[in-house]
């Protein structure tokens, strides 16, 4: 009697290279890194965790900011070495961001640097922690798949919808032709076209070849450059 096939299609499972579980880190220093995010916050539970976990160099960062405003954190990544260990109190004070995180503890990876968040019992230098890498690094390519999919979906609709893509003008039509009745106007200049229209005298220039510094002889067909021209004086 044939076996019955799997009513679900169940993907392969997932197979690891030998070493795959193999400690990362280990045998180097312990640095710890703590973080609040918002000024009422105190760090002391943070600094007496990462103390009692051994950390010998801690950083910390106190006030909140964006990714690239943590200086602490920057300091603490490029003082590590390969063979020491990064201690956080719990992956929401390294990452602020599943991305974030994964950009990070990815990174740690590939500079052979162990990782431990206390609060979640993780730890790359014990037997089976570099499975946390493994996980890590699927889930940025998930990510990035996922983003790039996106991307390309959200360009065919757009194209399927008419949509133009790419950079928008720096004048559109209507501004053009504002621009273009405007000068007819002797109190009105370049300046202050380019300022009621909020763009730049040069974007003036390039849109309305008309004021620009070339002029034609209607009579001869020569062209003229006059270098007393405002654009080559900005």
């Amino acid at each position: 009697m044939a076996a019955k096939s799997n009513a679900l299609d169940l993907p392969e499972p997932l197979v690891l290279d030998g070493d795959a579980l193999d400690p990362i880190g280990g045998g180097g220093a312990l640095v710890g890194y703590g973080r609040v995010s918002t000024a009422g916050q105190l760090l002391d539970r943070q600094l007496a965790a990462l103390t009692a976990a051994g950390c010998q160099k801690i950083f910390t960062d106190k006030k909140s900011g964006k990714d690239t405003e943590r200086e602490e954190l920057r300091r603490c990544l490029e003082y590590l070495r390969p063979g020491d260990t990064l201690v956080v109190p719990s992956l929401d004070r390294l990452g602020r961001s599943l991305q974030d995180l994964i950009t990070i503890v990815t990174g740690l990876r590939k500079r052979g640097i162990g990782f431990r968040s206390l609060h979640e019992a993780i730890d790359t230098t014990t037997p089976g922690g570099r499975l946390v890498f493994h996980v890590f690094a699927a889930l940025a390519e998930f990510i990035r798949e996922l983003i790039v999919d996106g991307t390309k979906e959200g360009l065919a609709a757009a194209r399927a919808r008419g949509q133009r893509l790419g950079r928008p003008p720096a004048m559109t039509a209507e501004q053009i032709r504002q621009a273009r009745a405007a000068l007819t106007r002797p109190e009105e200049t370049v300046s202050s076209i380019a300022r009621l229209l909020g763009v730049s005298r040069s974007t003036i220039y390039k849109y309305l070849p008309e004021v620009g510094p070339i002029s034609i002889d209607t009579e001869t067909g020569e062209t003229t450059l006059d270098i007393r021209h405002p654009l080559f004086h900005s």
